[in-house]
């Protein structure tokens, strides 16, 4: 092995990074979920343990991206950046789906899937990018970012949250039976039209203006690991995130229940942050390096892949499995979704930042998660 070259099970080691300590979650979440049958430790226990793993799986696809075309690079952590949040909502889907339609499983199981969706844009573009803004700021008085990065994405990201209103919008000024067989035809055609959206933004971002895109340098770096141990570790890290995500969609009923936290919190707020930490993690730290770029990237990279890929995917499994997933969402999450987006969109306008504007985005997403705890 090279010198500072590491393999798939040092990159798991707590000796080389501080968080895989949080990895002792994980037989802590087998000992409550299959020994003590304790299902609101093992939910607890198991949104603890997706934490360090969700790292690792961003760690290797880091690595592999490394060793590929920055075009394939940028797919692969397109792919995998929300990955974690993707395998959560598709358990939770298959469970309604073993549930059967009408049952209270599968509606709660479907009310979690869209809360959750709802609950990653507003972590990333107000939680994420308000503690980015606001520890890049202590370290640096005004800090600048790509403009043309940001506004791509914004705007796609306000074309999907636009698509995302409309549904319910619909269902207000169409009721009954009508408006509920035209949300579902309405949701999944705009499902179609979103992932179609998404593959004209790759093809515009990784290829016809991938020079608009370029970022500060950050990513100018030598691989640490093999070929080989990257892929075994994305392998193990996604079966791992798979398992505790079993886990977690299991146990969540009864834990909700057992706590007395309402299922539109657990979804809005606990598992998006839970599910995304490391990916946080990663974008606050960064801009302390004053890397904004690679920063936006990622909180506004990955709002725009839930908007545009994951949702409406998850739409789309559900239709396959019959399970009635839609773009319908509740009034507060809806108005919650595009306040975020405009209110990002204005701070974040003029290309540069500093840490009371870091502030005001931290205080919207404070009153809209005070708003979802005191919802019944």
């Amino acid at each position: 092995m090279a010198e500072g070259e590491i393999n798939w099970i040092k990159a798991m080691d707590p000796r080389y990074s501080k968080l895989n300590l949080l990895l002792l979650a994980v037989p802590i979440t087998f000992y409550f979920a299959y020994v003590s049958h304790d299902q609101t430790a093992a939910f607890f226990a198991s949104m603890v343990a997706i934490m360090p793993l969700a790292l690792l799986m961003g760690h290797a696809t880091e690595e592999i991206a490394l060793r590929t075309s920055d075009s394939i690079g940028g797919l692969l952590n397109a792919t995998f950046g929300n990955a974690a949040e993707l395998i959560i909502a598709a358990f939770a889907i298959w469970a309604a789906y073993k549930a059967g339609a009408g049952s209270e499983t599968a509606t709660v199981m479907v009310h979690i899937v869209q809360a959750s969706l709802i609950g990653s844009i507003l972590g990333n573009l107000l939680l994420v990018m308000g503690l980015a803004f606001v520890w890049g700021g202590i370290h640096h008085k005004v800090q600048t970012f790509n403009e043309t990065q940001f506004l791509a994405n914004s705007s796609l990201l306000l074309l999907a949250v636009i698509t995302l209103v409309v549904p319910t919008v619909y269902h207000l000024t169409v009721g009954g039976d009508e408006g509920t067989e035209g949300v579902e035809s309405l949701s999944r055609a705009a499902a179609i039209i979103l992932l179609g959206m998404y593959i004209l933004f790759l093809l515009f971002q990784l290829g016809t203006h991938s020079d608009l895109f370029a970022t500060d340098g950050s990513h100018d770096e030598e691989p640490k690991m093999t070929k080989r141990d990257s892929v075994i570790l994305l392998v193990v890290a996604t079966l791992f995130v798979s398992w505790m995500a079993e886990i977690l969609v299991h146990s969540l009923e009864e834990a909700a229940s057992e706590v007395g936290l309402s299922h539109l919190f657990i979804g809005v707020i606990l598992v998006p942050l839970f599910g995304n930490a490391a990916e946080h993690f990663t974008a606050v730290t960064v801009a302390g390096k004053d890397k904004m770029d690679l920063s936006f990237a990622i909180a506004i990279g990955s709002s725009t892949q839930i908007a545009v890929f994951v949702a409406p995917l998850m739409v789309v499994f559900a239709w396959m499995l019959g399970v009635g997933l839609t773009f319908e969402f509740g009034t507060l999450e809806t108005v919650a979704a595009f306040l975020a987006v405009l209110l990002a969109n204005a701070i974040a306008a003029d290309g540069k930042s500093n840490w009371l504007e870091g502030a005001m985005l931290l205080g919207a997403y404070a009153v809209l998660g005070l708003a979802f705890w005191f919802h019944p």
